[in-house]
């Protein structure tokens, strides 16, 4: 049974049933029991979001990841009230992305870490999908924009709506002019945005509504994209696409629509997955010297994919995330292998280390390392070491036998194993290393005399095992996180990534202070010379959000979620305001106010005039504060009739919120104030938000777990985490046994499938030259201006289409991607269009498709002897039957609604939500003319 809305419905209705009966047993035992503080799930509204999201991503797990990854990605409408402009980032965006991380990890780890540089070039689209998104109310007309074009040519709607957005500074200037006399075309600020979904689901269309009210909150315009997922799309997949989409905004083709955005106008952006892809998209920008943005705002960020932080078991009951972790139900694209092989996933270690226990063994093997496992087989009879045994005997004399705390990048060889021969010659060592296949990872052990555990399949849909303790994979490998630009992070108290997040947090704010093992950075060339060159600290703001969960900014109607969406706009607006001399003494809005506070006179602040308020609350307004306040000059002649009159009081009180909303304004709800505030050199400000949204100091560094963890301990394959992966997935191997046997018969049809396809595109012409151009592989193609098709051949190829299935076989793509598969319906539809629809620039024609292979297609539901086939949804977005009962849809509409109500101090129930949803649609029609 597939995800799908129906589908959904019943299984979360009995959830929501459940939540409010419970819901009122332990409102009556909070009644009785005065002494009890007050929960972030006290909320009826919170309690009943908070069971049906994780009810959801519950049952995705018990589907196949195609149909999750479906459902998330249908296209829905955007709501009236809004301006979304769907654009392409072209393939010029993507080689230039391309070619960026080409140079960043080099030949040789590209060559034995990624598995080669084409196979993660290859996708279906002819770029990345995105969308330029703002609010209606803060755009210019259309009629002006229309008149101030110089271009001499008419423009369609979507270049229209783009060219709107670029002047969001007018609104903005009419809104601040009584306020400042601050340069307005500072305001001028987009925001980058790069959802969540555990790198292997979800897209633009589930978090639309969110990154609109970001828009809102900031007065700008976001800009979002839609990232190739795993496991089709594995590492570095996703990477390229969010660095392609950067480049397109600050380096724009000269077919775009939109003007070059400077980056100190843009901040990252993004939550769990989104927010990973946010901070490594950084250190690469850093590590290469190109532009970086003004700021990053991380959301609950995923930068450990080893699991090896103890909230990750603490936390499962407070959390949405899955018990097991995100599961799926058996297909021919996931689990990997689809069936156990040996018995089981994980299973006890059947050879004696490399690698040792509790990491992954090395991508990049030495000489040294290729001769070892010869001499340490295991014989007839001889004993498996015990882990004791094993770290012992892996530790050389500069090390200790701890686990993890080796820092050798290869293990000495004992001296009566060192070959006494003559080195092999130079090509029978490289043909070894061109085979080479690393051991499955050991898994550390509570119990130091047991035999170490090894994974037997992939973990993880986003990477293979061997390759978690990557930097560019788990951030909180990386070797220094110095010299970024201000973060502000975010983190749910009950979430499972907690502590790591607060260890992302130190780490980047003390570089010296929390250093990366050695060992997980043996793979990484760049990141060994990081350590010294980048130790300079990152301005870093952490919060911790008291009872909430994973990314709390998904529950935007509580008052935690709107703390937070007012803290991001007012970091936005600071960091995108001010140069960059600035912001290395002022950093974060926090310090405007606190430096203010500290030096002013008690007489000047019983001076200050009531609109101060509004505007220099911590937090909501990054305005510096002797700049936004009145002058007593201005302050007679602006009275609250003038303001009412132009309309600025009703945006001020929309702006900060109802009445409801004054317990978010820590100046007025008794909060600790800035200065208060425990601040370790201006740099780093570390603080916990109540559900009503006060702050407070965050606890000593002693008290909090994840610091006591040491270096060795980070980025280690622990059992704990493991075998409860295991549990699970060996349930669900067992739950769907049938759709694995079916899933194994599947893939083998469409391999035969795929094989026909390539035998009968070579007899009807198609001509490849994987390793030529096609003007430097014939003289006479050079010399043509097209491309040479087949006059009855559907497609064309595609100049800026490097590499296409055809171009792989001197590759080592991840078992799960799909350019390197033929086993999937997703693979032989990519490799269906590759070759007739839009072919990559190895291929020298476009042959024309086969009678029998157009009448088989004709019939086929899923492909068109026509037009290209739809590709994997995991990259392109699915079109829905009935948008109006998308899940997606009435889930965004829920959401406003509620929180429109909050705003307006009005109770949620049934009869109030039927007005409020008239009264939406009566002015949707009025002003947008929309029928609703």
């Amino acid at each position: 049974m597939p995800v799908t809305t129906t589908t959904a419905a019943v299984h979360i209705t009995p959830v929501v049933i459940k939540t409010l009966l419970l819901h009122s047993k332990r409102k009556v035992k909070r009644i009785g029991d005065s002494r009890r503080e007050q929960e972030a799930q006290d909320d009826l509204l919170f309690d009943e979001a908070f069971h049906i999201v994780k009810a959801f991503i519950y049952f995705g797990t018990k589907n196949t990841i195609e149909s999750l990854q479906a459902f998330t990605n249908t296209h829905v409408p955007s709501p009236y009230w809004s301006c979304v402009c769907p654009v392409t980032v072209p393939l010029s965006s993507c080689n230039d992305a391309a070619d960026i991380l080409i140079e960043w990890f080099g030949p040789e780890e590209l060559k034995m870490v990624v598995g080669g540089e084409r196979w993660w070039q290859v996708r279906g689209l002819s770029g990345v999908d995105a969308e330029w998104l703002a609010e209606e109310e803060h755009i210019d007309s259309e009629r002006e924009t229309r008149s101030n074009n110089n271009t001499g040519r008419k423009m369609d709607g979507l270049e229209t709506n783009i060219k709107r957005m670029e002047k969001l500074e007018t609104v903005m200037a009419c809104w601040l002019s009584l306020l400042s006399s601050f340069d307005l075309a500072k305001f001028r600020c987009s925001q980058f945005y790069v959802h969540g979904g555990g790198y292997s689901w979800g897209s633009i269309n589930t978090h639309r509504y969110q990154i609109l009210h970001y828009a809102n909150k900031f007065k700008g315009r976001a800009f979002a994209v839609n990232y190739r997922k795993a496991p089709q799309y594995p590492w570095p997949c996703a990477l390229q696409d969010v660095l392609a989409a950067y480049l397109y905004l600050i380096r724009p083709p000269p077919d775009a629509l939109h003007k070059a955005v400077p980056p100190s106008k843009i901040v990252f952006a993004g939550d769990s997955a989104g927010g990973g892809l946010c901070l490594t998209t950084l250190t690469i920008l850093r590590d290469l010297g190109l532009p970086m943005p003004a700021g990053a705002v991380l959301i609950s960020p995923w930068v450990d994919l080893t699991h090896s932080f103890p909230s990750v078991m603490q936390n499962t009951k407070t959390d949405i995330i899955p018990k097991y972790g995100f599961l799926s139900k058996h297909s021919p694209v996931w689990p990997m292998p689809t069936v156990p092989e040996k018995g089981d996933r994980i299973v006890n270690a059947v050879t004696n280390e490399p690698p040792k226990p509790g990491e992954a063994d090395t991508l990049k093997p030495s000489r040294e390392r290729l001769e070892r496992p010869k001499c340490e087989r295991i014989g007839p009879g001889e004993p498996v070491k015990t882990q004791e045994e094993m770290l012992q005997d892996s530790s050389g004399p500069s090390s200790p036998s701890k686990s993890g705390s080796s820092n050798n990048t290869s293990t000495p060889l004992p001296a009566e194993s060192i070959p006494t021969s003559e080195e092999p010659e130079k090509d029978d060592l490289q043909e070894e290393i061109d085979n080479w296949e690393p051991k499955p990872p050991k898994i550390l052990r509570k119990n130091p005399n047991l035999i170490p555990l090894e994974a037997r399949s992939q973990i993880q849909m986003y990477a293979t095992t061997e390759q978690l303790t990557h930097p560019l994979v788990s951030p909180i490998l990386q070797s220094s996180l110095g010299n970024l630009p201000p973060l502000y992070i975010l983190t749910g108290d009950g979430e499972v990534l907690r502590d790591e997040i607060i260890y992302l947090a130190h780490k980047a704010a003390n570089p010296a202070e929390y250093p990366t093992r050695k060992g997980a950075l043996r793979d990484a060339r760049r990141q060994k010379e990081n350590a010294e060159k980048f130790t300079k600290p990152t301005k870093v703001h952490l919060q911790v959000f008291d009872g909430m969960c994973h990314v709390l900014t998904v529950f935007t109607f509580t008052k935690s979620a709107k703390y937070a969406y007012r803290s991001i706009a007012a970091f936005v607006n600071h960091v995108t305001q001010h140069g960059e001399e600035y912001l290395e003494s002022h950093p974060f809005p926090e310090y405007e106010e606190a430096k203010a506070e500290k030096h002013e006179k008690p007489a000047e602040k019983a001076e200050k005039h009531p609109m101060d308020g509004l505007h220099n609350n911590h937090h909501y307004h990054s305005e510096p504060l002797q700049t936004t306040r009145l002058n007593d000059h201005d302050a007679n002649e602006v009275n609250a009739s003038t303001l009412d009159g132009n309309g600025l009081a009703e945006k001020e009180k929309a702006f900060n919120g109802s009445k409801d909303d004054s317990l978010l304004k820590p100046s007025e709800a008794g909060a600790i104030r800035p200065s208060e505030t425990e601040l370790d050199g201006q740099s780093f400000i570390r603080e916990r938000v109540d559900v009503h949204g006060k702050i407070r100091p965050l606890e000593p560094k002693e008290q909090l777990q994840a610091l006591q963890l040491k270096p060795s301990e980070i980025g280690v394959l622990k059992e704990a985490p493991a075998l409860r992966w295991a549990e699970g997935q060996k349930k669900w191997d067992k739950r769907y046994a049938r759709n694995a046997k079916r899933a194994l018969k599947q893939k083998a049809r469409y391999a035969a499938k795929a094989d026909k396809l390539i035998r009968h595109a070579l007899e009807q012409g198609l001509i490849h030259k994987p390793d030529a151009d096609s003007g430097e592989a014939d003289p006479s193609l050079a010399r043509t201006t097209t491309p040479l098709r087949h006059k009855k051949s559907l497609g064309e190829i595609e100049r800026d289409r490097r590499w296409g299935p055809l171009d792989l076989a001197d590759e080592k793509p991840p078992a799960t991607a799909i350019a390197g598969r033929r086993d999937t319906p997703e693979a032989v539809a990519l490799l269906k269009k590759s070759i007739y629809h839009t072919a990559p620039k190895t291929h020298m024609t476009v042959p024309r498709l086969k009678t029998s292979d157009a009448v088989a297609a004709a019939f086929d539901p899923n492909d068109d002897p026509i037009h290209p086939p739809p590709q994997s949804a995991s990259e392109q977005q699915v079109k829905a039957q009935l948008v109006s009962l998308h899940g997606l849809r009435m889930w965004d509409q829920l959401l406003r609604q509620v929180f429109s109500n909050y705003r307006r101090g009005i109770s949620t129930d049934v009869h109030t939500l039927q007005i409020f949803w008239k009264e939406e649609c009566f002015e949707g029609r009025r002003r947008y003319k929309c029928n609703c």
